[in-house]
């Protein structure tokens, strides 16, 4: 199985593991869910951070209100009551105007916590260092293990409106957000290699031969955005490296030509004929041209 190390620009995203054989079409596809799925479970594990800490999602006609302003205009959130986190809750108010501030007790907040930290790690890029392999199952174990913790902490669901309960039935609104220009949908997704891109029609081994344990660096982007940057010839560890050798190589060559400097014969207390020209009385003359 050949090995694919996803970049987007020059940063690394994940491993993928395939075969030569496979379409490109086919690879693209499998890629960009990967890809895809990891700024889901991002974005969830953004929004129940700001869950634990202060509640479900306030409906949209009340986000950003004062309560002054809340009260003036006799708004209601009929949700409140509805979703209420299990075990009681704390009050803690939202700074930001989005959520209720009914934030779930500390013993609720951890199974959050923990759980968020588990699906981290599962699509953390820390993993292509250390060789580990990114799926599409992998992604959806992280996104069913998020869901699990959010119904056991609010057994009675979330409201509909809520980003986290959008994200779990993939109708989230990412429309005129940064988080929805880092999405690439699979119809404007493509793959590049070497500096070529991947044409659909054709099969990864036109472009990384027939060697199956091969591992090779390859960059999705979106369509129509011209080839991306080459990998450097020299990797920035490596880069580091070198400089580091050039530095302390330098500092060695200015110890050597400190020890080897042989001005100091030019000094007069340097000089093994001062004494006897003073006593002859020869110091101090001075020649010129008539």
């Amino acid at each position: 199985m050949v090995k694919l190390h996803i970049k987007k620009g020059d940063e690394s995203q994940f491993l993928f593991e395939t075969t030569v054989e496979s379409p490109v079409e086919e690879c693209v596809k499998a890629v960009c869910n990967i890809f895809n799925g990891r700024l889901k479970i991002q974005r969830l594990c953004t929004e129940i951070e700001f869950l634990s800490k202060s509640g479900i999602t306030l409906p949209y006609n009340m986000q950003g209100l004062t309560d002054e302003q809340i009260s003036e205009l006799k708004l209601v959130d009929e949700w409140a009551d509805k979703c209420t986190p299990s075990g009681g809750y704390l009050d803690r108010k939202d700074e930001l105007g989005r959520r209720n501030g009914r934030a779930p007790t500390e013993k609720m907040a951890t199974i959050l916590e923990r759980t968020i930290k588990d699906a981290k790690e599962k699509i953390s890029k820390d993993l292509v260092p250390k060789d580990v392999c990114l799926t599409q199952a992998k992604i959806q174990e992280a996104i069913d293990e998020l869901r699990g913790a959010v119904t056991i902490v609010y057994p009675m669901g979330l409201p509909p409106h809520d980003p986290i309960q959008m994200e779990f039935e993939n109708k989230e609104d990412l429309e005129g957000t940064h988080a929805g220009q880092e999405v690439i949908p699979f119809s404007e997704a493509t793959i590049w290699f070497s500096g070529k891109e991947m044409q659909s029609a054709k099969k990864l081994s036109d472009y990384l031969g027939k060697n199956e344990k091969s591992k090779v660096i390859v960059k999705i982007q979106k369509k129509g955005k011209g080839a991306p940057s080459r990998e450097p010839v020299v990797s920035e560890e490596e880069q580091k490296k070198m400089m580091a050798f050039h530095f302390k190589r330098q500092e060695e060559m200015k110890k050597l030509a400190e020890a080897d400097d042989d001005s100091y014969l030019n000094s007069e207390w340097a000089d093994n004929n001062q004494l006897r020209r003073q006593f002859q009385g020869l110091n101090d003359i001075k020649w010129r041209p008539r």
